[in-house]
């Protein structure tokens, strides 16, 4: 998913591309990566999207997809199960970049929050790349980054919770809350579960 980029202005090239994702802690759902370069017109008050409110996260996950580039990933439950987590997250991480410098068609070099980059870890990675911890609230374009890949993954569990909603997902989006996790014991694992994680594992065994 990427914003047409052609009426917008991002200075010269090389581009510097803020990634983040969301989504490696939960028990259900899909991890979800978001690519971003900064307009010039840069929204006020990006911050890591932990620290903002609910309501102020939303209204700047709008202002950034409509005056930044942005891309996102999402690799679902079955594919989280079949590499792993981390695996998987820097799967998301290389397809929101790719995604978005085919868009941008230019130089770019690449922000990630954390320690870890998927350079050398995923074998279509192929730009510069510098991890940050603590990015998201250092990097405007990482906390840009976090704040889509966030409120995009919110979505999807939302509309989930509609078709699966013994477990409670418009609340806690997936991850293992109290709430959850006696629905997993009353009701069983869902699809959208990760079966390789080990309390939704252990809820196919009662």
């Amino acid at each position: 998913m990427v914003l047409p980029t052609h009426d917008l202005e991002f200075g010269a090239p090389p581009f510097v591309i803020g990634v983040d994702e969301a989504g490696r802690g939960p028990l259900a759902g899909p991890v979800v990566a978001a690519a971003v370069v900064l307009g010039k017109g840069l929204p006020k008050g990006i911050d890591d999207s932990k620290k903002l409110t609910a309501k102020r996260r939303a209204a700047l996950d709008e202002e950034i997809r409509s005056r930044c580039a942005w891309a996102v990933a999402v690799v679902e439950p079955e594919e989280i199960d079949r590499l792993n987590i981390f695996r998987a997250t820097m799967e998301a991480m290389t397809r929101c970049v790719a995604d978005l410098v085919q868009q941008l068609d230019a130089e770019c070099k690449v922000l990630v929050d954390g320690n870890m980059t998927p350079e050398g870890r995923c074998s279509d990675w192929r730009w510069p790349a510098r991890a940050i911890v603590g990015g998201d609230g250092i990097e405007p374009a990482i906390g840009a980054a976090s704040i889509v890949a966030k409120e995009w993954r919110d979505r999807l569990m939302i509309a989930a919770a509609e078709r699966h909603p013994h477990y409670g997902w418009e609340r806690n989006k997936g991850y293992g809350t109290a709430e959850h996790m006696e629905a997993l014991r009353v009701h069983g694992p869902s699809p959208l579960h990760r079966h390789s994680f080990a309390p939704v594992a252990q809820a196919t065994l009662l």
